[in-house]
């Protein structure tokens, strides 16, 4: 087995400084804002102006709009230091301000916080990997998640850590501002951008640009609610731009490549993004975005934080009065054209294209998609990752939104020694057709939500599956722990959302069925209600039993199947006596 390199470094010893400086806390000076007075935050804040404007018209402002205005979340750094000193948890509307820093207190599930980052396009390296191996070692559980936003969570940090680990954050040049609360959060973009030879452009700028244009203007924080981007560009594997407040989806128009204009995209609440019948240049997609955000600042309800999303002031406008405000923050008009006069986007969607090797559109080039179960990796993982992208590739490590990673650049002479040494961490690069497009949200073990141990139970759900039975096709198992729907089971073809079950209350999911993203646009519906924990591997087994044995043909994928089927048809089928083992 490989060991990784532990020479020290200037990288390393400007780590080692960080931490060391993050012990002196308690001779760190704390200085409070004054109260009511958002310290820093400009003469105009139109995220404040608007809720002056409510609060003129007679409504009443949601504790958290109350608590933005009392104080910014970008200026609690005093807060956290004074916290850290006394190792203290927050508590009231404080703890929603911390998440402005990326900390989530996330009582009671466990008395600790979770530390949320930020990677425009998920794309990071190896450096920052073992900086935040040693971050988790020394300050959090020695664990790190990756998520479906292509980001990467620390768990378990101490209340006298939260310092430390932001400082350190910052040493490892990752800057995670408004990574929680009411904010835009990680920029998503295609994890194979610059690389796939079937994509239209290459997105890693446009999501940079769009990265820093939120950390440079303080508009963007305090918004009505959390807001989400996405870039695809039109390769192998995608990016479900579909799913987010703002959708840019690469085309081709007579040779040239522009961007269809998505909206309002929540799959929690049961709808996907809308085709604007905008048509954008890449050059205008940041300043565009910014635009639309700010019409949302001005316009998302701050009374209710369950209509609070964009979705919901799509519905009650509809897209022509959102687009003509939009442009008022332009200077320009805003191009239509139909979206049966792009060309269609020849490239399918590989559904198995984030996991295992792939050739890269660079002669010579390949990539890995690395298998991590539920999106969990040790400390001494992180190592070996970072010690095997340097050694093999670039030293380049791609985040997906399917909760793994792509280590990029890789020689084809090279593939079998990295494939080797992927192995001898304990981690594939390859994984069955239910490991692949398995998901899992933190679940009860981490979110004071969720009504079920979803990593444990995803996990529980693939040994059973892999042990019964092996599919000819890719089927994508989500596991969500509550209606937040982290893990967004409407897109899966199975889809659990957690409950509690009977008298005694025991874990359990309702099941959906049918869902999917891109051509495949569906949000799943539900097939069966209150299955205990212990009893949903054998459930999913059947409905798989189900399908591969009244399936039209070995081609025929599962969502197909279920999309030509009525409920009834599909209860009949996954019946005990319908089913062939």
């Amino acid at each position: 087995m490989h060991q990784a390199n532990t020479r020290p470094s200037e990288f390393n010893e400007g780590f080692a400084a960080g931490a060391t400086l993050g012990k002196s806390l308690r001779s760190l000076p704390v200085f409070n804002a004054p109260a009511g007075k958002a310290q820093g935050s400009g003469p105009v804040d139109p995220n404040i102006a608007v809720g002056d404007r409510q609060i003129a018209a007679g409504k009443k402002l949601t504790n958290e709009e109350n608590a933005k205005r009392k104080q910014n979340g970008l200026d609690v750094w005093d807060m956290v230091l004074a916290h850290a000193r006394e190792a203290r948890f927050p508590k009231g509307t404080d703890v929603f301000l911390f998440k402005f820093q990326g900390m989530f207190h996330v009582a009671p599930a466990q008395d600790a916080f979770m530390c949320r980052l930020r990677f425009a396009g998920g794309v990071t390296n190896s450096s920052q990997f073992r900086g935040l191996a040693d971050i988790a070692d020394q300050f959090a559980a020695g664990h790190v998640d990756v998520t479906t936003r292509s980001n990467l969570q620390i768990r378990e940090i101490g209340p006298q850590h939260t310092a430390d680990v932001l400082m350190g954050l910052v040493d490892l040049g990752i800057v995670n501002r408004g990574a929680g609360a009411d904010n835009i959060r990680n920029i998503t973009a295609s994890p194979t951008a610059g690389i796939d030879a079937d994509e239209l452009i290459d997105t890693r700028p446009l999501a940079r640009q769009m990265h820093h244009y939120i950390l440079n203007h303080r508009e963007m924080y305090g918004l009505p609610r959390k807001f989400n981007i996405a870039f695809d560009g039109g390769g192998r594997v995608s990016t479900l731009e579909d799913t987010n407040d703002i959708g840019f989806a690469a085309v081709r128009v007579n040779g040239e490549v522009f961007f269809r204009l998505q909206l309002g995209g929540i799959t929690g609440h049961k709808d996907f993004a809308r085709d604007t019948g905008m048509l954008l240049k890449p050059e205008e997609c940041v300043e565009v975005a910014a635009a639309i955000v700010r019409v949302f600042i001005d316009h998302g309800d701050r009374t209710d934080r369950k209509k609070a999303r964009l979705k919901y002031v799509l519905d009650q406008w509809g897209l022509e009065k959102y687009i003509a405000e939009t442009e008022k923050f332009l200077p320009f008009k805003l191009r239509r054209l139909p979206l049966d006069q792009c060309e269609p986007r020849t490239t399918t969607i590989a559904r198995l294209g984030h996991v295992g090797v792939h050739a890269q559109k660079q002669a010579g080039l390949s990539y890995i998609g690395v298998s991590l179960p539920v999106g969990r990796m040790t400390s001494g993982q992180m190592r070996g990752l970072a010690s095997i992208a340097d050694r093999f590739g670039s030293g380049t490590i791609r985040l997906t939104v399917w909760q793994n990673l792509l280590i990029s650049d890789i020689p084809n002479e090279r593939l079998e020694d990295a494939k080797r040494e992927i192995e001898a961490i304990g981690l594939h690069w390859s994984a069955t057709n239910v490991r692949a497009g398995l998901i899992a949200c933190t679940g009860a073990a981490g979110c004071k939500f969720a009504a079920a141990h979803t990593k444990t139970h995803a996990m529980e759900i693939a040994d059973y599956l892999d042990q019964r039975l092996t599919l000819d096709q890719p089927v994508n198992i989500h596991v969500t722990g509550c209606h937040n729907s982290c893990a967004q089971h409407y897109i899966g073809d199975i889809g659990l959302i957690g409950t509690r079950v009977g008298e005694e209350a025991v874990e359990g999911y309702h099941i959906f069925i049918g869902g999917g993203y891109g051509d495949q646009q569906a949000i799943g519906r539900e097939m069966f209600r209150d299955v205990k924990a212990t009893d949903a591997p054998a459930v999913i087994e059947r409905m798989l039993l189900g399908y591969v044995s009244h399936r039209r043909d070995d081609e025929e994928c599962f969502h197909d199947f279920v999309a030509r089927h009525e409920t009834n048809q599909l209860l009949e089928c996954f019946s005990p006596t319908k089913v062939t083992p």
